[in-house]
C-alpha cells in the first residue's frame, strides 16, 4: 500500500454542509476537498461565517456532511448514525475546548478518566492511563485538586490530558487559549508544540494569527470554501 495513503488521517472529498434557515439554504461548506496526514499540525482559520466551526464539527464527528466523503483514519464516517459517531469520536478524537468543560465537583484524576469510563475501560487500567496523561501535561502534583482549586492554565492542561487519555488519532483544539491571558496562552501553546513533537496530530481551530503561527500548515476558509492552504515558513516558537 502507498505510504501516503497509509498516513492519511483525514480525507475530505467534495464535502458540503447545507442548513435550512427559514426559506433560505445556507451553504456552510461548499465542496471542500483536503487531506491531513499523520503528525501534521494544522490551523483551520477564517472569519466568522467562513465555515470553520462547521468543519470542526464534521472533523470531530459531532455532525455529518450533507454530501461528500469523509474518511477518518481509514473509516468512512460520512453516513454514520449518532451511536456509531459517538463510538468513533471517543476512540479517535481528543477534544480541547475554549471553555475547558470540566466537572466542577470531580478532581483532576476523575475528569481525565471520563473518556475511558465511557469507553468501558476497567478501573485499574483507566487510572493508570489517566495518571500517565496527567504526568504528560505536568500536573501530577494537582491530581486530587478540583477545577476551582486550579488556575485557568492548569484547567486547560487537565482538558488536554483528558483529550490525550484515549490515545486518539487527532487532537482537535477549538480556540484553546481564548479564555487565557497571553502568558498562560503561550504556556498552553508550548504544550501543544511538545505534544506535536511527540507524534500527535493536532488540528487547531482559531481566528487568531498569533495562535495559528504555531502550526506547520494553515487552511483558510471563506464562504464555505478553501481560500488558501499553505505550509508555514515562519512558525512561532516559544522558548
Amino acid at each position: 500500500m502507498d505510504e501516503g495513503i497509509m498516513s492519511t488521517i483525514i480525507k475530505f472529498k467534495n464535502i458540503t454542509k447545507v442548513y435550512q434557515v427559514g426559506d433560505e439554504q445556507v451553504h456552510a461548506l461548499d465542496g471542500i476537498s483536503m487531506q491531513i496526514q499523520k503528525n501534521e499540525y494544522v490551523a483551520i482559520m477564517g472569519p466568522s461565517g467562513s465555515g470553520k466551526s462547521t468543519m470542526m464539527n464534521i472533523v470531530g464527528c459531532l455532525d455529518t456532511p450533507t454530501s461528500g466523503l469523509y474518511e477518518l483514519n481509514g473509516t468512512n464516517v460520512s453516513d454514520m448514525d449518532d451511536d456509531d459517531l459517538a463510538k468513533i469520536r471517543n476512540k479517535e478524537i481528543g477534544f480541547v475546548f475554549q471553555t475547558f468543560n470540566l466537572l466542577a465537583r470531580s478532581d483532576v484524576l476523575h475528569n481525565v478518566e471520563l473518556p475511558l469510563i465511557y469507553g468501558g475501560i476497567g478501573s485499574a487500567e483507566r487510572r493508570k492511563l489517566a495518571r500517565a496523561a496527567i504526568e504528560r501535561v505536568g500536573l501530577t502534583d494537582r491530581i486530587h485538586h478540583k477545577p476551582n482549586e486550579l488556575s485557568g492554565g492548569q484547567r486547560q492542561r487537565v482538558a488536554v490530558a483528558r483529550a490525550l487519555v484515549t490515545q486518539p488519532a487527532i487532537l482537535l483544539a477549538d480556540e484553546p487559549t481564548g479564555n487565557l491571558d497571553t502568558k498562560t496562552g503561550d504556556e498552553i501553546m508550548m504544550l501543544f508544540d511538545t505534544l506535536h513533537k511527540e507524534g500527535n496530530t493536532i488540528i487547531l481551530v482559531t481566528h487568531e494569527e498569533d495562535i495559528a503561527i504555531h502550526a506547520h500548515r494553515r487552511v483558510r476558509l471563506r464562504d464555505g470554501k478553501i481560500e488558501n492552504d499553505e505550509m508555514v515558513k515562519n512558525r512561532r516558537i516559544i522558548k
